[in-house]
């Protein structure tokens, strides 16, 4: 992915597209304020996606049971008529205040100019867990990868998918039944237990009993190099014997850890590794910027979606005050605003009276 030097300019940034950050994207949309998403996983759902997409959740207003997917998809269609730009894959790493009052923030391939920031981030930034072999490091993101997409850099290579639960499971078998036309899949785990779907266990089976997936139990515990080439990994199995198995891509999912990353240097006030807020506007120590959801501290503090949910409303109208002192500041009502219908879009400016 190209670096865009451009700076994108919008009102409002939000940093974390968990649902928290979704719903965040939602209260501004109701105060006009539209939004430009970052997030550091290749898709929206945060810890619902990543950590429990099929779990249930009982304590979500309205819903007596969901998944972490379903919400999340919920929430997609909250904010769709918001149109927000989501930027996937994209860690903000730099933040710095612009003359003006606006915040430069930068990721390594996309720069914002934003008014307001709001930080969602969760506990944090959810990276994948990193496969530690001597010499592995030097072939990240040549033939080392830790996420699918995009699954058409794969086409024509033997790949290598190393882990025992639902995403390297699925992405196995992505690449093997696909459009990719890969030229083969191996699938590696230290155990012969894996920790998957049962539809997925079922499809795996199927494909490994057509030989379109081999899998083998073992750690990956060396590599074999050609030039500037990863050209093979040795497996050492629970028998202790060691496998070379050739490659052209190593894809590796073993699971994800969150760690706070770049926000603990952006000189904001932090009490025990979270962002310090006025409980009032969940506003931080610099103007402009917001925390709501696991990210943020203050007295009373409960670590729910429904408390995150509270938090981003207040954020969205003190920076709909921060951004515009002269509103009349006016609560209005989704049941009865025309003006707030009008942006949802189940109202336009010219229909007609209801009578």
């Amino acid at each position: 992915m190209q670096s865009d030097p451009t700076p994108i300019h919008t009102d409002a940034l939000v940093i974390g597209a968990g649902p928290v950050g979704l719903f965040q994207v939602f209260q501004l949309g109701l105060q006009g304020i539209h939004a430009q998403v970052v997030d550091v996983q290749d898709q929206a759902g945060g810890q619902c996606i990543e950590l429990y997409p099929d779990k249930p959740l009982y304590d979500i207003p309205g819903l007596p049971y969901s998944t972490g997917r379903d919400l999340t998809q919920r929430l997609l269609e909250q904010v769709a008529p918001f149109n927000p730009a989501f930027h996937f894959s994209q860690q903000v790493s730099q933040l710095s205040r612009q003359t003006g009052g606006r915040w430069l923030v930068g990721t390594s391939t996309q720069q914002f100019l934003t008014r307001t920031l709001f930080v969602a981030a969760g506990v944090g930034a959810f990276v994948p867990k990193e496969l530690k072999v001597d010499g592995l490091a030097a072939f990240a993101g040549s033939q080392l990868f830790y996420r699918l997409n995009p699954a058409e850099r794969f086409k024509g290579m033997q790949v290598v998918v190393v882990g025992g639960e639902e995403s390297a499971v699925n992405n196995a078998i992505a690449l093997a039944e696909g459009t990719y036309q890969v030229t083969g899949v191996t699938l590696v785990h230290r155990r012969d237990v894996l920790q998957a779907s049962p539809e997925a266990l079922e499809r795996l089976a199927q494909l490994r009993a057509s030989g379109r997936i081999t899998f083998i139990t073992g750690q990956i515990t060396g590599i074999e190099t050609q030039g500037e080439r990863l050209t093979a990994v040795a497996i050492t199995t629970p028998a202790d014997q060691t496998l070379n198995v050739v490659l052209d891509a190593l894809l590796v999912n073993q699971g994800i850890s969150p760690k706070l990353g770049p926000v603990a240097q952006w000189g904001l006030a932090m009490a025990r590794k979270q962002l310090s807020v006025d409980p009032a506007t969940f506003a931080t120590s610099e103007a402009g910027i917001y925390a709501v959801g696991d990210i943020n501290s203050y007295p009373g503090k409960k670590k729910l979606i429904v408390c995150g949910f509270h938090e981003a409303t207040l954020a969205a109208f003190a920076a709909a005050a921060y951004l515009n002192p002269q509103a009349s500041g006016v609560l209005q009502y989704t049941t009865s605003s025309a003006l707030l219908q009008q942006r949802l879009g189940v109202k336009t400016a010219t229909s007609p009276p209801a009578g």
